[in-house]
């Protein structure tokens, strides 16, 4: 059995595993996964090849390590636990807190989203995994707390068309990060600034929510 991941915070980070991971995030943003070899991999982190075999298998399952660990152990869109009997207002600051918790992991999240872009132009499969795994969970516990808000049996198209907004606010702020740090750095440079946002969000949130309950009413008035 291969040693489980560590968490991705400054206590681990001169461990093996750790480096290795950290090396190969760079390695592969840069490079993608064929032009990024496993033996100048370990040599960026001072670790012989062997260890890539004993902590992930191959150079897939570290590309995989790569592809995820660094945000942290709960990725963007791991929400899938809040419960959607919570209060509207309550469960979004619960979303979205959740959503840009690892956006506290600063270069990390920047070279994990470099690696995703260039995932998506030289696929390995990687991402299909993390629309299971991430994407759709994210996409799902929003629409639950929709469906309960507007007292749906299930989502309509509207309703989807609101989630894919709503998520939409917070993944501009992982896809976009460099432009945010370029015009506002201050929104994203402390983990109080994130914790701010977060809950900005869920307002911004609330209201497009309260906007879309009155244009159903006014639906179902008719003309």
């Amino acid at each position: 059995m291969r040693p489980p991941p560590l968490p991705w915070t400054e206590d681990g980070a001169e461990h093996p595993r750790r480096k290795l991971v950290a090396a190969a995030l760079r390695l592969f943003a840069a490079k993608g996964f064929e032009g990024a070899s496993t033996r100048e991999i370990a040599q960026a982190a001072g670790a012989n090849l062997s260890a890539i075999r004993y902590y992930f298998g191959d150079k897939a399952g570290l590309y995989r390590a790569a592809f995820v660990e660094p945000l942290g152990e709960r990725p963007p869109g791991r929400c899938a636990e809040i419960d959607p009997s919570m209060p509207l207002m309550q469960g979004l600051r619960a979303f979205f807190g959740e959503f840009l918790a690892p956006l506290r992991q600063g270069e990390a999240v920047r070279l994990v989203m470099k690696l995703h872009f260039r995932e998506m132009i030289e696929p390995t499969g990687a991402w299909e995994e993390a629309i299971e795994a991430e994407i759709k969970p994210q996409h799902e516990a929003m629409v639950r707390l929709l469906v309960r808000g507007f007292g749906l049996d299930e989502p309509d198209a509207d309703l989807q068309r609101l989630s894919f907004a709503l998520v939409g606010m917070a993944v501009h702020y992982y896809v976009g990060q460099d432009v945010v740090n370029a015009i506002a750095p201050e929104l994203l440079d402390t983990p109080q600034a994130i914790e701010l946002l977060a809950d900005r969000l869920a307002h911004y949130a609330a209201a497009m929510i309260e906007a879309e309950g009155r244009r159903r009413k006014r639906a179902k008035k008719g003309p």
